[in-house]
């Protein structure tokens, strides 16, 4: 069995919610904690490494974490807290190597063997759902069209990759480049061809107080 790393990206300041939100209490703990059990209790994930706004804000959660292998600073652009997480991954060509959102403390077991198995086949995967609300472009606050929905689908993470296939789209990103949302997106512009899995309308990002209160109805009051 090849090795699985995974890298949580936490490093965001928190402005739309306020404050840091992977270090919002949910049911008593902070978000990040819930999101690494995920991955801490996962039996094919081997290393964690942890993206954070400074590498001290680790320290809560080395204890409860023993997977936790690095714990990096982040950079400016997502893309660039992903690289210098991926730079302390020890693992070969062939191993798999997943980024999730530190504010996704949602994610189940389910998803991340799908995403895992389908990375091994084909060097790329990503858990979907798809859109079910009608989707409209507006243009200068009017709708200028209705988008067809049935190829539309919402993505989430963990985001898999073959190691080598996170390398390539990484040093194919150069720093010029329109900033992407996601590292699909980075493997995509390298060639790439993504597969998809199944992913969970439950794992939903935490990124407003009003997400904060879904998912502690998620997680049960």
């Amino acid at each position: 069995m090849r090795d699985v790393w995974a890298i949580i990206v936490a490093a965001g300041r928190g402005r739309r919610f306020g404050s840091a939100k992977q270090f919002a209490a949910l049911k008593g703990r902070p978000v990040l904690d819930w999101t690494l059990d995920a991955f801490e209790a996962h039996p094919e994930v081997g290393g964690i490494v942890l993206v954070l706004p400074d590498e001290k804000d680790g320290a809560p959660f080395l204890g409860r974490h023993p997977k936790i292998r690095a714990v990096v600073r982040g950079g400016r652009r997502r893309e660039d807290s992903v690289r210098r997480g991926f730079a302390r991954v020890r693992a070969g060509a062939g191993d798999v190597v997943l980024v999730h959102d530190g504010v996704r403390p949602l994610v189940s077991r389910e998803v991340i063997s799908r995403v895992i198995r389908a990375a091994r086949r084909g060097g790329a995967a990503i858990p979907v759902v798809p859109v079910e609300d009608t989707i409209k472009e507006v243009v200068r606050g009017k709708v200028a069209r209705t988008v067809e929905r049935a190829n539309l689908y919402r993505v989430q993470t963990p985001q898999g990759f073959s190691y080598a296939v996170l390398d390539k789209a990484l040093r194919r990103a150069g720093r010029k480049n329109p900033a992407a949302t996601d590292e699909a997106a980075l493997a995509e512009r390298a060639g790439v061809k993504v597969r998809v899995v199944e992913g969970d309308p439950g794992n939903i990002k935490v990124t407003t107080p009003s997400d904060l209160k879904i998912a502690e109805a998620f997680l049960g009051a």
